[in-house]
């Protein structure tokens, strides 16, 4: 019987090990996770009093400050400038614009807007606060060598008062373009007005919207292409794929603890009321350091036990619609296409991506597929990186996107 209780401890623990070792990798879900916590900002910086009589145009900057640690002697500032709400009122939004050193050429220079993968849905979880923030920027380096101006917003209620739009794509559209229009506000940056979109999972929903909507929202700026690694696409197969991992748990959790907030959706029909104060837990927590990935290991087992009223909910009214809502479209003609996708992704599934991607192209659109053999989740933005940002330069230089839609998956 000790053997057995021996035996039945061990296989407990191994299970646990298991479990935290697919949380850590699963849970650093749509991010690639920096190293350390909250970086000091500026007395009052993200405090939206006092703004006063600053409002203007979307785009404008509101309030600035230098940013201490920038690569390769590039300086960069913290930034608040102004955005769109969903409501169409004017909101600010946080973010940093990173210039590189050296003069700008005559016609300005280009700006990649860097779109960030999942960090959390509170104020307190903006990638501009956190201490490693330059190391997310994924081809941050590559970028600032070919001396691009680098725009990396927020997105609304991170870093100013939330609750951030979690997986809403028309709140990260907006922001990102408007990050790209603040940029080119900033004297020091000199930036021109074409840019290219480079974002990854949430961002890369963030950068396929911010695609859909440049034409229409900012007609000022020139989209010369959008670069997605792992994006969230097909939200609906998203959570269905996931809801079985503690990352897709964590995921789900977020996503209708933030829709409940902005779209007033009735979160007590599709949660169980013992589930709630989990989810709230989860929702206050960041995931920016390996410290927050294991702080959620308790409330993640607890969603395991209690959670889902049904694991369809994505089939339940108003979730449905508003997942359709929040799900890219096609491109419009003319906006080129680069998607980076690990083939051992086990949260934005490889079928999912080529499926979008696929549609892409039978629509007569310009994609070009990187698959990465063996790349799970965490690492597309950092292994797809070099390859995107050389793709994107042939787009500044005027280069025609030949496309290979779609490359045979090694899968």
């Amino acid at each position: 019987m000790a053997g057995c209780r021996a035996a039945a401890g061990s296989n407990r623990g191994r299970k646990r090990r298991q479990a935290m070792r697919h949380l850590a990798l699963a849970l650093m879900l749509l991010c690639l996770v920096p190293l350390a916590g909250r970086a000091q900002a500026p007395a009052d910086f993200y405090d939206p009093q006092g703004l006063g009589a600053s409002w203007g145009r979307p785009g404008k900057l509101l309030r600035t400050a230098h940013l201490p640690g920038a690569p390769l002697g590039a300086t960069a500032h913290r930034i608040l400038y102004q955005s769109v709400g969903l409501d169409g009122r004017a909101i600010p939004v946080s973010g940093v614009v990173i210039v590189p050193p050296g003069p700008a050429p005559a016609s300005g220079r280009p700006v990649v807007a860097w779109a960030h993968p999942t960090t959390g849905v509170e104020d307190q979880c903006a990638p501009s606060r956190a201490q490693a923030f330059f190391a997310s920027v994924q081809g941050l380096d590559a970028m600032l060598q070919r001396g691009y101006v680098v725009a990396a917003t927020d997105y609304p209620g991170l870093g100013m008062p939330g609750p951030h739009p979690y997986l809403v794509g028309v709140s990260e559209g907006r922001a990102v373009l408007d990050s790209v229009r603040a940029a080119r506000t900033l004297p020091q940056a000199r930036a021109g007005n074409s840019f290219a979109v480079w974002g990854h999972s949430q961002g890369g929903q963030a950068a396929l919207f911010t695609g859909l909507l440049a034409r229409t929202y900012a007609p000022d700026l020139k989209l010369v292409g959008v670069a997605a690694a792992a994006p969230a696409t097909e939200l609906s197969a998203l959570l269905a794929d996931d809801i079985a991992t503690s990352g897709g748990r964590n995921l789900t959790a977020m996503t209708l603890w933030s829709w409940s907030q902005i779209y007033d959706a009735p979160l007590g029909d599709v949660v169980v009321p013992e589930a709630i104060p989990t989810i709230q837990r989860l929702a206050d927590d960041c995931i920016e350091s390996v410290f927050d990935v294991f702080a959620r290991l308790g409330p993640t087992r607890a969603l395991q036990r209690a959670f889902l009223k049904s694991e369809q909910f994505y089939d339940k009214q108003p979730w449905r619609g508003l997942l359709q809502r929040n799900t890219p479209g096609l491109l419009p003609r003319g906006v080129p296409l680069f998607l980076a996708q690990g083939t051992a992704d086990d949260l934005v599934r490889p079928q999912v991506t080529r499926d979008y991607a696929d549609r892409q192209c039978r629509a007569g659109r310009s994609v070009d597929m990187l698959w990465l053999p063996d790349v799970g989740h965490l690492f597309a933005a950092r292994d797809g990186a070099e390859q995107a940002i050389s793709w994107m330069a042939d787009r500044f230089a005027g280069l025609p996107a030949a496309g290979n839609c779609v490359a045979p998956a090694p899968y």
